[in-house]
Parts: C-alpha cells; structure tokens; sequence
C-alpha cells in the first residue's frame, strides 16, 4: 500500500508547479465546533539540516492524516525534497539522508505545493509543533509567497494534558511512546515519527472523549488550562 502512494505521489510530482494555483489552494480551517469524531487532522514531522530555523533548511517531509478517530494508512505523505545544494554533513548521520538522497528528491516547489493540496487546510498536529510550524512556514513563505496561517496542536503538551500522571517521566516522544507500548519503526525518519505521533495522538483523542472534549474548539480550550497550569507551577 505504502510503495504504491509512493509511486503515485512520484507520478504527481513529475509535473511543473504550474498547473498549481495559489490563489485557489484549500484555506486553513480555524478551531471551532467541529466534532473530533468527525475531523481530519494532519500529524507532520520535518526532517532539517539543523536545528536554527533561521538558517537551517527542511530536507524531508513525513505526514500522516487521522480521519475521524482513526489513521488510514494509505493517507500519508512522505518525501525527501531535492536540495542537493545543501551541507549535511553535521546531520547525516541522525536522519540518514545523503547527499545522492537529495540530488534524486522532488523539487521543492512542488513538492510544497502538493502537501498544501493533501492538507487540505485541515489542523496540523505535530510533537514539539512549534519547531515544525517555523521550518515549515519559512519554506512556505520562501518557496511559494505563502504566509496563511494554519492551526496548530503540540502533541508534546496534549499528552501530559490529559495524561498528568505521565507527565514528569514522559518528555520526549520516545519516553511517550514506550509508556503506551508503541512500537517506532525507526526513529528520526520524517514519516516513521509522524505515525508515532500519529498513534499518541488517537490515544490522547480518544481520552479527550471520554473526558467529555468533544470538538476541536474543546481541545484547543484544554490545551490552553493544561499550559496556565503548566506557567504557574513555574511560579
């Protein structure tokens, strides 16, 4: 299933960002009303050449959608941009991509132009999200003038949220992952992290639910007391 969404999504990306119009591109939903039963919602995971967004570059882009409360497997994007002007070097050897890797990528224009499409303005989840939504914006704004404004949800705070009694040995992705069980198929593989992420995600949503959050607008207002909690016992 996964080679075939590879080979299709290869087939798509052969073409020119031409037949592409920005203007007429899905418009990012806002929090509201929407019941979590019935969203789609995109888990996405960057792979960079470093750390600092302000001179660091994206290399690869691994996503995954959860559609209302469960994650299909052939909705996924995974792709490896061709930077091949890139110095890797310092980084090659935690994500594994190599020069040739990014010589034989798909550009990077289309390549961002096809996962607004899959998107489909839909909310992005993503573990640590505030580092996934500066890279990706630059890019975004760098490669195609975009600068609309997509919703964001941390996973790194949506599990403790609801998961308190994990909160203090849980810290990383791994840490939360190994308290649920979940089997990472490799790490630092854009694709691979972004079904683990994918995975907690439903479990914290499905824990939403039974707690009585039932929209998305009742997560975002979850997320928002967890991180008011989370200041004052800074204090």
């Amino acid at each position: 299933m996964l080679d075939t969404l590879k080979t299709w999504l290869n087939d798509k990306l052969t073409g020119t960002s031409e037949r592409h119009d920005l203007a007429h591109l899905p418009a990012p939903r806002a929090l509201g009303d929407q019941r979590l039963e019935n969203l789609r919602l995109i888990v996405l995971d960057l792979e960079t050449t470093g750390l600092n967004p302000a001179k660091d570059k994206v290399i690869a882009i691994g996503a995954v959608a959860i559609d209302r409360l469960a994650i299909p497997l052939a909705d996924q994007f995974d792709l490896i941009l061709r930077r091949p002007e890139l110095d890797i070097r310092e980084t090659v050897l935690i994500h594994g991509i190599g020069p040739e890797a990014l010589t034989r990528g798909h550009e990077t224009r289309d390549a961002l132009l096809h996962l607004l499409e899959w998107m489909n303005g839909n909310p992005i989840l993503a573990f640590h999200s505030d580092f996934d939504r500066r890279f990706l914006e630059k890019a975004l704004r760098q490669q195609l003038g975009y600068t609309q404004p997509h919703t964001w949800l941390d996973v790194a705070e949506l599990m403790p949220a609801f998961f308190p009694d994990a909160r203090e040995r849980c810290k990383r992705l791994d840490n939360w992952a190994e308290h649920f069980h979940l089997d990472i198929a490799a790490r630092h593989h854009a694709a691979a992290d972004a079904l683990a992420t994918a995975e907690l995600s439903l479990i914290a949503l499905r824990e939403a639910q039974r707690q009585g959050v039932v929209t998305l607008d009742d997560l975002n207002q979850k997320l928002r007391y967890y991180q008011r909690l989370k200041t004052l016992h800074r204090m």
